[in-house]
This record gives structure tokens, C-alpha cells and sequence, in this order.
């Protein structure tokens, strides 16, 4: 969905100490949190935010400020449904649109999408998604004259629902993704690709151990990696074992490169970009001795806090991996390197919306600074696991194939189905691992898929 004339952006509301009207007692009771999810919809589709800093920011001013905890848990709901099926509710409104959105109507195209996210993707009644639009639009300056048509069009939505949601053909994802995707692995696989990311995932742990045990115990099941998917929504922080440390969230296919590290008790491990520290705490409770660094000290405090309550034992430094030196080489490094994100658009539809095409040549060229110097820190005959959660080859496949010209003293080391559960079709041919949201199926959608992810496993020949 379009607006008509370029340039006609919605009035931005976006400096925190910039006033802004607050819905006040007048005004029908759920409407403050409506206009936050336009604006915040607005900061990530038009300014490219992240949906986490587009919350914050609006949750810190004008409506916002007001809204209880269950109001700003509704706010990221609809903002995320809206964002993972955007290219659907775009199609549906422009079908009932022939002219397009008005010039200069200012929040008019995010107040549409928003209703109709509640009404297509939300257990909302259609009567109140409709009538708190049509109150956004009365309370906006620009999009009071089209008051009226947001009525009419919302409702034609919620009279086609079914047909909607049962269209499969567009895309929900920016069309340079869509053709890098076929490009990449062919139609097939990128309409497969599609589909999984229009579907909510699944919450995934790892455990400390017993994990058939804690699988009965949090009503999960066990998947062939050794994750657990819990079968029903959840507040995690409540559920047994959480405060005890026990286990920790992380998705099934974030698990698997620190597997392949197959660290020992007593090894010294570096873990490069180690925060938010999933892949850290498997390292330390198999026993490694793992330094752990970020280069953001705010990220590894975090990382810190999580080891604490997982009692684990890890030495954290912050600073930038591609500077750091210093100290014997280590039996093994892990580099889960910062990359697109692509493969998380599934729990993180805000990513298709907040990247652009140029930024992956970019991340891969500071992929390639942070493998050569990870190199430079594993001992001979040591083991170098490179991993990304992105599905552009350029920051997997081309990755490593650019280093192995540059580094003849590295070798693959090839994954072996048995050390991820024998999930064999997720092995390329060089012995590489590379899971596809659209992999693990499941006939519950949210119980299935994996996110994407990218890892090889070099060693370092000995001298």
C-alpha cells in the first residue's frame, strides 16, 4: 500500500521530549494504545527502526507514557502481526482501495493497517478494531477527512477475512528479499521460505540436562537436537526452572553451532560476539572454560546476569573481537558473527522492514575482519566454528569459501548428522550446516520451523 504522493510521510512524532497530544478520559478506552502502534508501526517501516527502539521510543512519550503493562504488551502484539503479515494487509487494503491512500492524509495508511492487523491476526472483535480506527482517524488532523472510508474499507475486510488469509500468492517481505531468496535456492524453496515466516514460531529451550524430563515436566516436546518446544504460549520467567537456572530460551537451530564446537571439559573456548549468551552458557555447562566477549559493555552485563542465574562460570571482556590480542591460542573459538538477521525474520518480522540491500555487502565485509582475526586465536590442530543467522550466502557459503582461499592453514571439518539429532537435510554438500525458517515441520505451524541459520567448522592444521 502506497501513498499517492512521495514524500507525504506521516507526521513524525519521534524526539522524546518533543510534546505530543496524550489520549485523554474523553476518549474510547484502548484508542492511546492504537495510536502508539501506528506510530511505532510508522518508526519501523519509514525510519527503518528496530521494533524494540520504535517501543521504547514511543512508550516514552505522548500516549505512550500512560500505558499500563497490559496496554504495551497489546501495542508490540499488534505491531508484530502487522509487520510478519504486512504484504497481506497491504494487498487486502489496496483491493478495497482502488485510488490508493489519499495525498497528505497523514497517519491515514498506518491507522488501516493497524485495524486490519487486529482484525485479520488478532483475537480482537472486528466492531472494536473498526470503531477505535475510525476514532485514530477523527483524532489525527490530516486523516479526519477519511474517517469515513477507514470505516467502509475495515469493515470490508473483516466481511472477507477467510478469502484473505487463505490467498497465498503475495509476499510479506520486502520484493529484494523475495528475489534474493529465489535467486538463491530457487522458487521452491523461497515460496516454502515464505510461508514459514507468515506463521508465529514456537518458544525453544535448551537445557542443562534431563531434557526429556524437563520436555514433561513444561508440556514440550522433544526435538532431534536435544531442544525442547514448549506446546503452549507461556510466560517464561514463570515457569518451573527459569529462576533456578536450570534452562534458558533459544531457538533450536541458535543451538546448533555451539554444538559443533563439541567442547570438553577443561578446553579453553572463545566465544566472539558472545551477548545475549545462549551459546555461551552451552559452552560453559559442557564444561569448557569459556572467555566470553561483546563489544558492547551494556550487552555483557546482560550476558553476566544470565550466567549468574544459570550458575554458570564465565569470564566476560568487552571489546572489539577484530582488536583483540594477546594470550595462548585457544583450543577452540566460536564466531556467531553480527550479520542481516534475515534468518529471524520469523521471531523478528521487524528485520525485513529495517534492512536494506546494501547493508549485507557492508556486515560482510566486517564477517571477513572478524574470521581473520578468530583465526589468528585458535592453537593448531584447534577448532574455529563460524556461524550467522542470515540466509544471504554472502555471509555464509561465500564467507568461508573467501576464507579457505585466504587461510590454506584452515580445512572444513564436515558436520555429521549425528551430532544434531540426524536432522541430515539441513547439511550441505561441503559438509556446512544451513537450516531454512520452512525446515522441522510440524502440522501446528507454531510448532513448527527452525531459523535460518549458517555455520561451517574449520581446524586449524598443526604445523
Amino acid at each position: 500500500m502506497q501513498r499517492n504522493r512521495p514524500g507525504d510521510d506521516a507526521p513524525r512524532n519521534a524526539s522524546p521530549g518533543q510534546p505530543r497530544r496524550s489520549a485523554g478520559p474523553s476518549v474510547p478506552r484502548g484508542l492511546a494504545a492504537r495510536r502508539v502502534a501506528a506510530y511505532a508501526l510508522a518508526d519501523v517501516t519509514q525510519e527503518h527502526l528496530p521494533l524494540d527502539e520504535a517501543l521504547e521510543r514511543q512508550f516514552g512519550i505522548g500516549d505512550g507514557i500512560a500505558l499500563d503493562e497490559r496496554d504495551r504488551a497489546l501495542v508490540r502484539a499488534i505491531v508484530t502481526a502487522a509487520l510478519r503479515r504486512l504484504g497481506t494487509i497491504h494487498a487486502a487494503l489496496d483491493a478495497r482501495m482502488p485510488k490508493g491512500i489519499p495525498a497528505k492524509s497523514g497517519l491515514l495508511p498506518e491507522i488501516l493497517i493497524v485495524g486490519a492487523a487486529q482484525i485479520l491476526l488478532l483475537d480482537i472483535p472486528d466492531r472494536a478494531a473498526v470503531d477505535l480506527a475510525v476514532h485514530h482517524a477523527r483524532a489525527d488532523r490530516r486523516a479526519f477527512p477519511y474517517a469515513k472510508l477507514v470505516n467502509a474499507v475495515l469493515r470490508r475486510v473483516a466481511e472477507s477475512r477467510e478469502a484473505i488469509l487463505a490467498e497465498t500468492g503475495g509476499d510479506d517481505v520486502p520484493h529484494w528479499l523475495t528475489e534474493r531468496w529465489r535467486g538463491t535456492y530457487g522458487a521452491a524453496t523461497a515460496r516454502a521460505i515464505a510461508g514459514a515466516l507468515r506463521h508465529e514460531p514456537g518458544i525453544d529451550i535448551t537445557v542443562k540436562a534431563d531434557a526429556a524430563g524437563w520436555a514433561q515436566r513444561l508440556d514440550g516436546r522433544l526435538l532431534p537436537n536435544g531442544s525442547v518446544r514448549l506446546n503452549a504460549r507461556a510466560h517464561v520467567a514463570a515457569l518451573p526452572g527459569y529462576a533456578d537456572g536450570e534452562w534458558w530460551v533459544q531457538d533450536a537451530a541458535a543451538s546448533l553451532p555451539a554444538r559443533l564446537i563439541a567442547a570438553t571439559p577443561g578446553e579453553r573456548v572463545l566465544d566472539l560476539c558472545a551477548a545475549p549468551g545462549g551459546k555461551t552458557a552451552q559452552l560453559a555447562a559442557a564444561g569448557a572454560v569459556v572467555t566470553a566477549v561483546d563489544r558492547s559493555p551494556e550487552r555483557l552485563a546482560r550476558l553476566a546476569e544470565n550466567m549468574t542465574r544459570l550458575k554458570l562460570d564465565v569470564r566476560t571482556v568487552a571489546a572489539d573481537a577484530r582488536t583483540l590480542t594477546g594470550g595462548e591460542p585457544y583450543d577452540a573459538v566460536l564466531l556467531d558473527a553480527p550479520c542481516s538477521a534475515t534468518g529471524t525474520i520469523r521471531r523478528h518480522p521487524d528485520v525485513a522492514w529495517t534492512k536494506q540491500p546494501e547493508e549485507i555487502a557492508s556486515l560482510a565485509a566486517l564477517q571477513s575482519a572478524l574470521l581473520d582475526r578468530a583465526a589468528a586465536l585458535v592453537r593448531p590442530g584447534g577448532r574455529l566454528v563460524y556461524s550467522t543467522c542470515s540466509l544471504e550466502p554472502e555471509e555464509g557459503e561465500a564467507q568461508i569459501a573467501a576464507f579457505l582461499a585466504r587461510h590454506a592453514d584452515f580445512a572444513r571439518s564436515p558436520v555429521s548428522p549425528e551430532e544434531i539429532g540426524g536432522i541430515a537435510d539441513v547439511i550441505d554438500a561441503d559438509g556446512q550446516l544451513r537450516t531454512l525458517p520452512h525446515h522441522l515441520p510440524d502440522e501446528t505451524p507454531r510448532l513448527a520451523g527452525l531459523d535460518g541459520f549458517f555455520a561451517a567448522r574449520l581446524v586449524r592444521r598443526k604445523a
